[in-house]
């Protein structure tokens, strides 16, 4: 029997074309999907997949800050 841990990550979703698109903060592993549900489950399926080859970042907890740029008139 092999224990499980689970690790709470941070996903950033943002509306794209017909669909979300959802991105862990932590790690580079991007998902998609029609609603934010499915495009939150996709990438957790897509983070366990990553997971099960790549090792746990000992930095679990990014630094999100907003950022203010200039544009152009």
């Amino acid at each position: 029997m092999s224990l499980q841990r689970t690790a709470r990550l941070t996903a950033v979703i943002n509306r794209e074309d017909d669909g979300y698109v959802a991105r862990c903060l932590e790690v580079e592993v991007t998902s998609q999907g029609e609603t934010i549900e499915s495009s939150l489950a996709n990438l957790r399926e897509a983070l366990e997949l990553y997971f099960e080859d790549a090792p746990v970042p000992s930095a679990l907890h990014p630094i999100v800050a907003p950022v203010e740029v200039r544009l152009p008139a």
